[in-house]
Parts: structure tokens; C-alpha cells; sequence
């Protein structure tokens, strides 16, 4: 049994911590000068390791095994949110490199771009598995409105190729993740192993009436934008908890009324909306309910209209996997583990139309993530590479 070295693992968290740092976090956002050093930072240490490393045209860093035979891949994400931890996605690829580094061989290793949606939805990922169309990188634009195409220009990586998967060259694909919850912490354990990761539908819904003075518009003539928005927000807190099982969740991550003053009837409103769960039926349920409602909302003095932004599907992990994960972990921390879905999405679900794919959790305390304060104990973070290298090397001798 091949065994990490624990303090080499921590000491590169902390140093890759240190680029871009917000606080106790970081803030390194896809291709900003932060995140390319980091992606050039991490392919020196994949080159040290032995592997042989490309940052490919869409800003993935890809570490290949030289050596012949099948492979495992590891991997997850360098960028990050705004002002936010230092471990979401961090995690995954020092994972990647120790064990690489501990086993000798049989493993290559990703840091895929843009995981966390700046430009588009796993845009890195989607480009390895050929998801990822000229067209829609032409499309594709940040919050501030740089376009793809400009920011792969100024990081140094426009015009190379874009890697592509060789499915029969991977037995799998292995990722591990804070958990992002505080189902591990609350329970006590060290280990989730996932058995499906959610899908997602994601809308924009826009409110029309009419803007007016707000002291000479009586009441029963008024097409208030924001009064619409609003009667639809409850509605959907109304119908949808009768639809949905216990890990169904739905947010509404943005509201904006215009334009915004005391004495103004509100003339147009928008709010961002999405759901989330595992099982595709209970998507497609969802969104049957969430288009009926804006149906009704639209018999009142408001135009509503429903826009949808993008959607991603739920993927299972492969139940061979999940048995590797589950008993790596008995091994290492008996009794201190259990199986879970991930209620966040990750690379492993776009991974996972290609390959097999399994994913390993470790604790996040107090269940904080997205959030500069997000943390794991060390601990933590050294056992959940234990259990993904003896996985990994249980793997990659099966028959």
C-alpha cells in the first residue's frame, strides 16, 4: 500500500494558497493574473512529479504519465470564486499531484479551467470531452463582459489546441472535494463517498409593467413590476415544497428592481432562479411547475416572461468506484465514512458521460464554502488523500 507524504501535501495547499490571497481565502477568478500564475504554478510541480504537462488552449493543465498502460485521472479546478475559500477546487488537484507522486506511476492528473463559471458552464471540462463548441466559446463572455476569446488571448493561451479525451487510455476518473455541507461535521465523519452528483436549471424571469409616479398612480390601475415579482417568488415557495424529496433545492440568487426609487411605480424587475436535484424526472417536474406558474403570473398586469439560462444534468457515480472509495475508507477510518449525493456540481459529472467517474468528500467546518472563511482541519484534508491513493491504486490493478 503506496503511502503519501503528508507534510509535502500540506505544504503545497498552503503554498498554492498564497496566490491570490483574500483574507483566510482566496480570490482567483478564471484567467486572472492569480489563476494563470496559479496554473503555470501547478504545471512546474507536475513536471517535477515525472508527468508530462500541456496548458492547453482552453486554459486546462493537463499532467500525462509516461509510462505505458491505462491510467487513472484525477483532478478538479485551480480559479475560484470572488473573495472566496481556498480549498474548493484546490483540494482536488494537490490531491492529483500526491498521489501521482506516491504511487510512481498510472496516474495523470487535471486542473480544469473554469469550473466555477465565470465564462460558462464547466467550460474546461465540456472542451476535454468535446462539449465545448467553437461557437459557444465565441459566445462565451465573463460578468464584466470580457469575452472567452479575449481573456485566453491575454493569459498566453489563445491558439494552442485544446486537449481531447482518450477514453481508452482511463480506467476512470477520480475527484475529491470539500464537501461544501455539514452533513460529514454534524455526523462525526471523515469521508463521504458520492453516489450522484445534481443536475441543475438555471432561468432568468422578467417582470414588464409600467413605470409611473408613485403618489398619483392609484393603486387599482397600477402595473407594479415589482409587486409581480414578488406574488411569483411566494407562488414557487408555495407549490414547489409539495413536489420535491428532502435534497431538492431551488434559490433565487438575484433580484433587481427598476428603477429603484421610493417615489416609482417599478416598471420592469428581474430575478435569477435556479433548482437542483439528482433525479432528471424531478428536473423536468420542476420545470413544468416553475412554467405554469409564470403562465398564471401572466394573467395579471405584468408581462412575465421565463428565460432559461443553461442547465446541467445529474450524473451517478460508477457503483465500482464508489465500493473502491468506500472500502479505502473503512480501511484508513473505519466506521467514519458514509455514501452521499453532492448537492453541488462538479467536473466528475461532465467526466462521467465519457468514463467511469467516482468523487470522495472530507468535511468542510461548519459546512462554510464559497465563503473566504471556508476550511477543513489538516487532519481531514491528510486522510481524505489517503483514502483516494489507496482507491486509486486498488483501481488501477483491477482486473
Amino acid at each position: 500500500m503506496a503511502e503519501i507524504d503528508a507534510a509535502r501535501l500540506l505544504r503545497d495547499l498552503y503554498s498554492l494558497r498564497e496566490i491570490g490571497t483574500y483574507r483566510t481565502g482566496v480570490h482567483r477568478p478564471t484567467f486572472s493574473p492569480e489563476d494563470v500564475r496559479s496554473r503555470h504554478w501547478f504545471a512546474a510541480r507536475l513536471a517535477e512529479a515525472g508527468l508530462t504537462v500541456e496548458i492547453d488552449g482552453i486554459g486546462n493543465v493537463i499532467g500525462r504519465d509516461p509510462s505505458p498502460g491505462r491510467k487513472l485521472l484525477l483532478g478538479s479546478h485551480l480559479e475560484t470564486q470572488d473573495h472566496a475559500g481556498w480549498l474548493d477546487g484546490a483540494l482536488g488537484v494537490i490531491y492529483g499531484l500526491e498521489v501521482a507522486r506516491s504511487l510512481g506511476g498510472g496516474i495523470d492528473v487535471a486542473a480544469w479551467a473554469d469550473e466555477e463559471g465565470h465564462f460558462g458552464s464547466f467550460i474546461g471540462s465540456r472542451s476535454f470531452c468535446g462539449l465545448l463548441t467553437d461557437a459557444e466559446m465565441d459566445r462565451c463572455q465573463n460578468r464584466a463582459g470580457v469575452p472567452l476569446r479575449t481573456a485566453l488571448a491575454e493569459a498566453g493561451f489563445a491558439g494552442r489546441p485544446r486537449a481531447t479525451v482518450d477514453p481508452a487510455r482511463y480506467r476512470g476518473y477520480l475527484e475529491a472535494h470539500i464537501e461544501q455541507g455539514q452533513v460529514l461535521e454534524d455526523k462525526g465523519l471523515q469521508i463521504g463517498i458520492v453516489t450522484a452528483i445534481v443536475g441543475s436549471r438555471r432561468w432568468r424571469i422578467v417582470f414588464e409593467g409600467v413605470q409611473n409616479h408613485a403618489g398619483t398612480t392609484r393603486m387599482a390601475v397600477r402595473k407594479d413590476a415589482g409587486v409581480a415579482l414578488v406574488r411569483l417568488a411566494a407562488a414557487i415557495e408555495d407549490r414547489f415544497p409539495a413536489l420535491v424529496n428532502e435534497r431538492t433545492v431551488w434559490t433565487t440568487g438575484n433580484i433587481r428592481v427598476e428603477p429603484g426609487a421610493p417615489s416609482i411605480v417599478p416598471g420592469r424587475a428581474e430575478m435569477v432562479f435556479q433548482f437542483r436535484d439528482t433525479d432528471a424526472a424531478m428536473l423536468d417536474r420542476l420545470t413544468e411547475t416553475l412554467q405554469a406558474l409564470v403562465a398564471e403570473a401572466n394573467q395579471g398586469p405584468c408581462r412575465v416572461t421565463l428565460v432559461e439560462t443553461g442547465r446541467t444534468a445529474p450524473a451517478a457515480m460508477d457503483e465500482g468506484f464508489q465500493a473502491a472509495l468506500e472500502a479505502a475508507a473503512e480501511r484508513r477510518t473505519p466506521g467514519r465514512h458514509q455514501r452521499m449525493p453532492s448537492g453541488a456540481g462538479h467536473d466528475a459529472q461532465i467526466l462521467a458521460g465519457r468514463m467511469r467517474a467516482g468523487m470522495l468528500f472530507v468535511p468542510s467546518i461548519g459546512g462554510i464554502s464559497h465563503h473566504w472563511a471556508e476550511n477543513t482541519a489538516d487532519d481531514d484534508i491528510v486522510m481524505g488523500c489517503r483514502v483516494l491513493a489507496d482507491a486509486a491504486e486498488a483501481l488501477l490493478t483491477e482486473a
